[in-house]
């Protein structure tokens, strides 16, 4: 097998891993592009496992990254949110929950609280299934110093997701019923869905009109979604359709997208709103649309 047919045989592995270190689709198609420069420059016959050697390269390339976009983030305007991926639906419960656990806008939440080198360590292992001799030679640490990385990670994740993974049907069930209420301004429908404790995380970049900050509370955030739909979505149009695993609501204004939404739902209540609003987070939802 050629340079080249090895390296897209492992590009779809190596896209994954990137998006999930770095939660956007640019920055993760970048990491791959010089994963494939850095690969061109490797001698084959030294390589025993190119899937091995692949995947430490991206995993390098994501973390350096991480650490130099620091200060970027932490200068971002408002709430700073992944970018969202429209994903095809299975057939396969398991799997579909597989992939939404690993792939959810709360989850990538969640991962931007651990560092690099932590975040590295978990999905290397909990999710893309590395053993930690693989994992130590990824990360430059030795497989104890993983073990103990990935012990601290699991603590963290642990500590902000749902103990019980929530059904598909559930989900699509609270979507729908979300879509119906806001759009019909019915507030106490609202109220019903949401969890008291409630946060409501958006993300304009400084670009176009969002809260800086997160909302938290379930009046709150229920007067201030039904606001928004009452002055400036109310001649919206919104589908339903699979982000990141599990259904999002994206919302067009005059043709355009306006805006994708997604939750986290616990114990059947909504625990977490996510709106993406930031344009250069959108533009390639319109050229992935299935609509």
């Amino acid at each position: 097998m050629s340079h080249l047919e090895t390296f897209k045989e492992h590009r779809p592995l190596l896209f994954a891993i990137a998006y999930r270190m770095l939660g956007t689709v640019t920055d993760a198609e970048d990491m791959v592009q010089e994963t494939f420069v850095r690969w061109q420059q490797t001698t084959q016959v030294t390589v025993r496992s190119a899937k091995t050697y692949l995947s430490t390269i991206i995993t390098r390339l994501c973390i350096d990254h991480l650490r130099s976009a620091r200060v970027q983030r932490e200068q971002y305007v408002g709430s700073w949110l992944p970018e969202p991926i429209i994903t095809q639906h299975t057939d396969d419960p398991a799997a579909q929950v597989e992939l939404a656990d690993s792939l959810s806008i709360a989850f990538l939440v969640v991962l931007e609280r651990l560092s690099p080198i932590e975040r590295a360590v978990f999905l290397l292992r909990e999710v893309f299934e590395y053993d930690y001799d693989e994992i130590a030679q990824m990360v430059g640490k030795s497989p104890a110093n993983c073990r103990q990385i990935l012990r601290r990670s699991r603590q963290h994740i642990t500590a902000q997701r749902p103990r019980f993974s929530v059904s598909r049907q559930q989900q699509e069930q609270v979507t729908t019923q979300f879509l119906e209420a806001s759009t019909q301004g019915n507030l106490q429908g609202l109220l019903a869905l949401l969890a008291k404790d409630v946060t409501y995380w958006s993300d304009g970049g400084g670009k176009v009109a969002a809260a800086l900050k997160p909302l938290q509370g379930s009046m709150k955030v229920a007067r201030f979604l039904l606001a928004i739909r009452s002055k400036w979505l109310a001649e919206a149009v919104n589908h339903i359709i699979d982000i990141n695993a599990q259904p999002g609501i994206i919302t067009f204004v005059n043709g355009c997208i306006h805006s994708v939404t997604t939750f986290e739902i616990v114990d059947g209540y909504i625990q977490s709103v996510y709106t993406v609003r930031n344009p250069e987070k959108l533009k390639r939802i319109m050229a992935n649309l299935p609509l």
